[in-house]
């Protein structure tokens, strides 16, 4: 009993540790997805808003380059002031530049559209790039205006080829900032020093992960008391992601995916703050999720156990039981195919032994007239007689041949039948009956060998059910009792069809219903004997073999039956 309890108990903690650790892993995998389709999103994002301020600042870098070939700014470089300061302003209005500038060779301003100041720009690195004939690109915290700018610097040629001077075109960092502040993720564009010159949110401006230690080739300088230190803690993936854990910023995320794309044409990079707390409540409900279902799965484990041996030996003789009923059930289906079959010989019993009656009689009389030919010495004729009696009894061994094959249980499965066989094998068979009957049977046999999967002497007895029931349909008629059967490709299968003159289906919904018989037996035991069962027998065979088989009443009168089979492929045929 001790035992017993410990088990249980040891069984218990096992499986809460295996939930624990099935939760966490759970929780991880949610988290990680998460963080995927949150990295996916971001880039998306922080392309997005690079691509806007690349484009913000490239219209004042396309200005720059315009007004370097405008006649107004060459003339002034050449010494003729012909009215650039309206020029510079008005451009200026219109374009919302911070402030235009025209530059001599020298680095001496020469005019401004602001009017302010004649500050030299000799030395400096967008100036001196401008005069070897480049553009020049340079962002600092200007003194002169009192905040952050960009400079595009575009050389003037002169018409003899070399530098004349430059235009400086000064951006407005707070005018390009406004239209997308404060939205989301949170952006910010970070120079060479790896400090956020650029941001949508203000507090991130001048801060720097790290102690900024300019390189050697760096253009840009800050005032030591400008920039403030990122107080961030980073952990880093397996796949290389960094989430920043963020201290002491209000509109920014404390826990965040950090994500960096490069921008040489600003000579900047842009990096995104994207939130993970969404995606860290996404896991842990992920993992709590695991967790109720596994503990709820355990407990009806265990109380599914309790009830397990209980169940499983009336199991066994519930399943004893439907085996045994179930061989009995296919039995009695295979028995009552094999009733239907023989019922079917029984009715043709009469024709049949005419039909084998009446070539004994005639082998006879040949035999006779033969001996008498032999007698006289004419052989030929006797050879004539022999020649007869062979084929009549070649004709009744066919005969006994089809009957015998008819009658017997089919236990072979699935293969290629002749369905030209079939249908030529059944009417032989029932040839006598038609004769008795006086009943046409029109067969125009392809010229061709169709060949149908299925099972031969179940196929038989289909085609044999559907002409019987056409002959019981048109008994006692006076009009002209006529079958036609015709066999055709259509569409990669194969359809037969069995049409009578007949007075057609009262209910055709219900023909292949089990003892559904529209066939009537008289108080004096004389009349037509029908059970139901042959066209319900005749679905279930053709549902065996795959296909399909319906009936409906004709446009120009009596039923017509048609049977759907799978054609063999020409390989198996050829097989």
């Amino acid at each position: 009993m001790l035992n017993a309890l410990k088990l249980r108990v040891l069984a218990v903690a096992a499986f809460l540790v295996a939930v624990a650790v099935l939760s966490l892993g759970v929780g991880w995998v949610g988290y990680m997805s998460a963080l995927d389709q949150l990295e996916q999103r971001g880039r998306s994002d922080l392309a997005l808003a690079s691509d806007r301020l690349t484009g913000e600042l490239g219209r004042y870098r396309e200005l720059a380059v315009l007004l370097a070939d405008h006649p107004v700014v060459g003339d002034t470089l050449g010494g003729n002031d012909a009215g650039i300061a309206g020029l510079l302003r008005e451009t200026a209005d219109k374009t919302g530049s911070l402030d235009i500038l025209v530059v001599s060779a020298a680095g001496r301003e020469l005019a401004s559209a602001s009017g302010e100041g004649a500050e030299t720009h000799a030395g400096a690195p967008y100036f001196e790039r401008a005069n070897d004939g480049a553009m020049g690109l340079y962002h600092l915290v200007h003194d002169r205006y009192g905040q952050r700018t960009f400079l595009f610097a575009a050389p003037v040629f002169s018409d003899d080829g070399p530098v004349m001077g430059a235009v400086i075109v000064v951006v407005n960092v707070d005018a390009v900032e406004a239209v997308w502040r404060g939205a989301r993720p949170t952006v910010f564009f970070t120079d060479e020093l790896g400090v956020a010159f650029i941001s949508n949110r203000s507090e991130l401006l001048f801060m720097a992960r790290e102690q900024a230690q300019p390189p050697r080739n760096a253009t840009v300088d800050y005032a030591a008391d400008v920039l403030r230190p990122f107080m961030t803690h980073t952990i880093t993936d397996r796949r290389g992601r960094s989430v920043w854990s963020i201290e002491g910023q209000r509109y920014v995320p404390r826990e965040a995916l950090h994500l960096s794309l490069p921008l040489p044409v600003i000579q900047m990079t842009g990096e995104a703050l994207l939130d993970v707390a969404p995606a860290q409540t996404l896991a842990r409900l992920q993992a709590g999720a695991a967790a109720a279902i596994c503990l709820a799965f355990g407990a009806m484990l265990f109380l599914a156990t309790e009830r397990r041996r209980t169940l499983a030996e009336a199991n066994i003789r519930l399943e004893a039981a439907v085996e045994a009923r179930t061989a009995e059930l296919t039995k009695a289906q295979s028995d009552l195919v094999q009733a239907g079959k023989l019922s079917a010989l029984g009715q043709m019993s009469a024709g049949i032994s005419h039909e084998l009656n009446q070539p004994l009689m005639a082998i006879r009389s040949y035999a006779e007239n033969a001996e008498a030919f032999l007698e006289r010495g004419k052989t030929d004729i006797a050879a004539q007689n022999l020649g007869r009696i062979a084929e009549l009894a070649r004709r009744m061994g066919r005969i006994i041949r089809n009957l015998r094959a008819f009658a017997k249980q089919e236990s072979e499965g699935m293969t290629d039948v002749d369905l030209g066989g079939a249908i030529n094998a059944v009417l032989e068979i029932t040839q006598a009956r038609a004769k008795a009957s006086d009943v046409e049977i029109v067969w125009d046999e392809p010229a061709s060998a169709i060949t149908v999967r299925g099972g031969e002497v179940r196929l038989q007895q289909v085609v044999l059910n559907l002409v019987t029931n056409a002959m019981d349909a048109m008994e006692g008629q006076n009009f002209a009792q006529r079958i036609e059967i015709d066999a055709k490709r259509v569409d990669g299968r194969v359809e037969l069809s069995v049409r009578d003159t007949g007075p057609g289906l009262d209910e055709p919904d219900r023909i292949f219903d089990p003892f559904y018989s529209t066939k009537q037996v008289t108080s004096d035991g004389t009349g037509q004997d029908g059970m139901g069962l042959g066209l319900s027998i005749s679905y279930g065979l053709v549902q065996s073999f795959g296909g399909m088989i319906r009936g409906r009443n004709h446009p120009l009168g009596g039923a017509v039956f048609t049977v759907t089979l799978d054609a063999a492929t020409a390989r198996e045929a050829a097989a």
